[in-house]
């Protein structure tokens, strides 16, 4: 005797819930099996990571550090070099006389004379070093004249110790000390203690360079043995 229609659709609706649920349960038994598998496999990793330990390494493996940067810095003993001063050719210092020569004559022009002063110290310096010495005493005399004229005593001083050394180069003694007793009177004057100094060691000097030297003195050959075969 078939069933009636109401109760196999309570039959099929009961079915359909049971394989909903079985469905659900095999996926929840799936999804707690991969999550307990990568559980366990991560505390795999993690136990092999404790229960590792460094192996010794031999002594006859280890290798050693040539490298360059554990070498000891070397240390080298530099030597010094001093610097050579040669001194000027005769073309420079003309070049330099002509320079000078122009701006001399400018400022004497437009009557510049305490620049002109000093401008013909520098011109006896040059002519000084080409050992044309009578005109650097000219020149030397000129920038004195002017110097005195316009009251600068530090550069008149100057003047007359260079005129004293110029002097004595040339031999001329008297006339040298004459220079260096004025220009000690006039730093005395003026109590310029700097160049009395200065003026005391050109004085020592004139003396030393005037002094004749001793001459050795000579004993023959006869004279002595003739002395050595009286005694």
């Amino acid at each position: 005797m078939p069933f009636p229609l109401k109760a196999n659709i309570n039959y099929y609706f009961c079915v359909l819930v049971n394989l909903n649920r079985l469905r659900l349960k095999f996926t929840l038994v799936i999804l707690f099996g991969l999550i307990c598998s990568g559980a366990s496999a991560q505390w795999y990793h993690i136990s092999l990571k404790k229960k590792q330990q460094p192996r010794a390494v031999p002594d006859e493996l280890v290798i050693a550090d040539h490298s360059v940067d554990r070498l000891p810095p070397l240390k080298t003993d530099f030597p010094k070099v001093s610097p050579i001063r040669f001194a000027p050719s005769d073309f420079c210092l003309e070049a330099q006389e002509a320079l000078v020569m122009k701006a001399a004559q400018h400022n004497m022009r437009f009557r510049v004379y305490n620049d002109a002063s000093y401008n013909f110290s520098d011109l006896a310096h040059l002519f000084a070093q080409q050992h044309r010495f009578s005109e650097a005493i000219w020149y030397l005399l000129q920038s004195t004249n002017i110097s005195k004229q316009e009251n600068d005593d530090k550069h008149t001083i100057t003047n007359l110790i260079d005129l004293a050394t110029i002097k004595v180069t040339m031999g001329e003694y008297a006339l040298a000390q004459q220079d260096l007793d004025e220009a000690h009177d006039l730093a005395t004057l003026r109590k310029l203690e700097e160049y009395i100094d200065t003026i005391d060691l050109a004085v020592l000097y004139l003396k030393q360079t005037r002094e004749p030297k001793q001459k050795p003195v000579m004993i023959y050959a006869d004279d002595a043995l003739d002395k050595t075969k009286g005694q």
